[in-house]
């Protein structure tokens, strides 16, 4: 204030007159005081200003709520699958299909495309399925396509709102877009995943499943991945690389996941029998260590993908190399000092294992079966995340 009435006369008026003024004071006392003419201070905030335009703490946050939203349609299309939702809708409405049916004569309109589909014919028409029974079905995937529509506008409306206002960090912004993309085509690859159950079969392709599965484990992955590395930027830190050992770990899960997909798409959780505590069961298959019943007919690669007894087999016991793997990733964390991280992993592998062998015990009840769909998702991110800290430049 005392500058502002002393050099009343010397500003110019408009933005940036003060600072002008005391541009003008320093050159008057740097004249008088030689000593300091070669200092040259900025009176402006400006510069300093753009600078920090980039808000890479408030985009990690972001990708985190995203993240649990990914796993909260997971979990919701583990409900689907297991309650045979998911050809209950037989088209792709991306707009209009947001509202479920309002009266008497759309449910029947939609019940009367569904009776259309093998699944209705061969199986819940001869069951008796009802319109009432059908509504319940409807539910689970109108709920799962209306998450997913919410994912997508949750992700792509705060990307347009940071990229516009310049606040995304340097490098980010082409993995962004491949995060988008891969949303994009989860969507295209689920819808695929329907046709198959619609058109061909009274269940939708095991292989489609498998891959809208991993399509969105791997999105998870990657929002994970780059939440991460936002927050290293926040802190003024390198983003982190990936480890030999750390891809090792990953592809070694990805397998996993995808014998987990197949063994959903086959049905082939109940093939091992049911039972608590039955040896027979868990850890035998029917009494015997290695299955009977594999049909090698059509050669070994068509029983490696498609014989349920075998499919069931590998998945089961791949189990057991992950957690070695993921053993010893945990063992590398902790000499990291990445003792969390390190907890969180073995948390979730820890926990998955024991639901997947109450789930096969329990004749895959569906709310087990549910509880290890989710645990699949949280020990994917938790991987992601171990991968992330194993990567992280060292100070």
């Amino acid at each position: 204030m005392v500058l502002r009435q002393k050099f009343k006369g010397l500003v110019p008026r408009g933005i940036g007159g003060f600072d002008a003024a005391l541009r003008l004071l320093w050159r008057q006392h740097s004249r008088t005081e030689p000593h300091m003419a070669s200092v040259q201070p900025s009176f402006s905030a400006r510069p300093e200003r753009s600078a920090a335009r980039a808000a890479p703490l408030a985009l990690a946050r972001w990708l985190l709520v995203v993240a649990m939203m990914i796993v909260t349609i997971v979990t919701v299309g583990g409900i689907t699958r297991l309650t045979e939702s998911g050809v209950s809708i037989t088209e792709w409405k991306p707009v209009s299909g947001i509202l479920p049916p309002l009266n008497a004569a759309e449910w029947q309109d939609e019940f009367d495309k569904y009776r259309q589909t093998p699944q209705f014919v061969l199986v819940n028409g001869p069951a008796g399925m009802t319109l009432a029974t059908y509504k319940v079905i409807f539910f689970w995937e109108w709920v799962h396509r209306l998450l997913a529509r919410t994912i997508g506008l949750a992700f792509a409306l705060p990307l347009a709102w940071f990229w516009l206002r310049g606040q995304i960090p340097a490098g980010f912004k082409p993995r962004l877009l491949s995060l988008l993309a891969l949303g994009g085509l989860q969507g295209a690859v689920g819808w695929w995943m329907v046709q198959s159950g619609i058109v061909h079969d009274v269940r939708v392709s095991h292989f489609r499943l498998a891959a809208h599965l991993l399509v969105a484990l791997t999105t998870l992955a990657g929002i994970i991945w780059t939440m991460l590395d936002l927050r290293a930027v926040s802190r003024g830190e390198r983003a982190s690389r990936l480890t030999p050992f750390a891809a090792l770990a990953l592809g070694v899960l990805v397998i996993q996941l995808f014998y987990g997909a197949l063994v959903a798409g086959l049905r082939a959780g109940t093939v091992a029998g049911g039972g608590w505590l039955d040896g027979n069961v868990w850890p035998l298959m029917q009494g015997q260590l290695f299955p009977a019943g594999i049909d090698w007919s059509q050669g070994a690669a068509r029983a490696l993908l498609a014989d349920p007894y075998l499919v069931h087999f590998i998945h089961r016991w791949w189990a057991w190399l992950v957690v070695i793997v993921l053993v010893i990733m945990g063992r590398r964390l902790r000499a990291l000092r990445q003792r969390p991280t390190s907890i969180a992993l073995h948390s979730a592998f820890g926990a998955q294992i024991l639901i997947g062998i109450a789930t096969v015990m329990s004749g895959v009840a569906i709310y087990l079966a549910v509880l290890h769909q989710l645990i699949g998702a949280l020990l994917v991110a938790a991987t992601a995340w171990s991968a992330h800290a194993l990567g992280r430049p060292q100070r």
